[in-house]
């Protein structure tokens, strides 16, 4: 192991040199404290024996330019002093001394100090390079993440959605990298307008798994096959029951709530099934705010569940607005939720200014509440607004 050798006598250089030679270090000399800073930093040695007195840059001096410099590794630094007074040898403790060795030196003592010295030293390589791999495998991790991020976002909406009878507005936050959240919306065969939002229990990749399987399976033609009867009638708690029916397993805890909607331009009648996602929120062009659904069962959770298809009229310049549970959970730093009397308010008036900013307002009304900190849940808010077709 290389140890650089700090002392102004050349004797005493030397006999140091000749001790840790014969022990297997490898040795190299310094005359003063500039040197053997820069063969430390040259050599990348992890061990310094210094003299207390040197001209120029003295022991206690070089201590405090090893602990302010060098950040890569911890330099071990054994002083060599004949002093014994208790002060001198407590301020360069302070300075960033590890021991002493008084002088004069003798082999037996250079050989235990060094040696305990290497085990030391060996031992944080061996951590460093443990770190190192850690490290390596978080980056890997938090890239392969990033990029699964970046492919469940694929699945989602644009933001906003013109369709010929109703326009869309969304916004999506997931509070790590990817999401339990995931919602569509589908422009049916028969000209109806369907839309589903779903939020998995718990956070993480396990939850984002399930998401993503759902976004992938639930297509426009398997929403409008599973959503709508043989004789043309909405029953969009058949898509409920059908992913109930696929997802539910005596050995898995996932779950999910789910809200599903077909929307009937011609009857202006919103066929929909609410499954433990929190109820929607219905604006009138006046303002006026009501809430629909009566909760129901996830999706998932229990087997052999009967999931109820309801229907209310939304007519046109109507506007629903779903919105997960991390918008009226969300709490601020004194453990108080957003609740729903909050984002009622934050709906009413973004809508009055424009219904576009509704998704964003509530954003930001939420980052505001949070304290500009992360969301611990991930958001979802999508808005329908009816209107005459184009």
């Amino acid at each position: 192991m290389k140890v650089i050798i700090a002392d102004d006598d050349d004797l005493q250089r030397a006999i140091l040199s000749a001790a840790l030679t014969r022990i297997g270090h490898s040795p190299i000399e310094a005359s003063d404290g500039a040197q053997a800073f820069d063969l430390l930093c040259e050599h990348n040695a992890s061990i310094l024996v210094c003299d207390l007195n040197m001209p120029g840059m003295d022991g206690n001096a070089l201590t405090q330019k090893v602990r302010a410099t060098i950040r890569d590794r911890y330099v071990h630094i054994i002083m060599v002093t004949g002093h014994d007074q208790k002060s001198v040898r407590h301020h360069a403790l302070q300075l960033g001394v590890d021991e002493f060795m008084g002088k004069p030196i003798e082999a037996a003592t250079l050989n235990a100090r060094i040696s305990t010295t290497e085990r030391l030293v060996q031992h944080e390589e061996l951590i460093q390079e443990k770190n190192r791999i850690l490290e390596e495998a978080q980056r890997i991790i938090e890239q392969d993440l990033k990029a699964a991020a970046q492919a469940q976002q694929r699945l989602l909406p644009a933001p906003r959605i013109n369709g010929p009878h109703c326009s869309f507005f969304s916004a999506f936050v997931p509070s790590s990298y990817v999401s339990g959240d995931m919602f569509a919306t589908f422009q049916l065969p028969d000209g109806r307008t369907g839309f589903y939002a779903m939020d998995v229990s718990g956070h993480g990749v396990s939850a984002a798994l399930l998401s993503v399987a759902i976004g992938h399976l639930v297509t426009t033609e398997y929403f409008a096959r599973h959503s709508i009867d043989d004789d043309g009638t909405p029953d969009p708690a058949r898509l409920a029951k059908t992913l109930n029916d696929r997802f539910f397993h005596d050995d898995s805890e996932d779950y999910f709530t789910f809200f599903c909607a077909i929307l009937d331009h011609e009857t202006q009648m919103l066929h929909f099934c609410q499954a433990g996602y929190p109820s929607p929120m219905v604006v009138s062009p006046g303002g006026t705010i009501h809430e629909i659904g009566d909760g129901g069962y996830p999706v998932a959770l229990l087997p052999d569940v009967d999931f109820i298809s309801s229907r209310v009229a939304l007519a046109v310049d109507e506007t629903l607005v779903l919105f997960s549970d991390g918008a009226t959970e969300a709490e601020d730093a004194h453990s108080v939720a957003f609740g729903q009397e909050r984002l009622s308010q934050v709906i009413e008036a973004a809508r009055a200014r424009d219904v576009t900013s509704i998704p964003d307002a509530i954003v930001s009304a939420l980052r505001a509440w949070r304290g500009q900190r992360s969301l611990d849940d991930d958001l979802t808010v999508l808005v329908c607004q009816r209107r005459l077709p184009e």
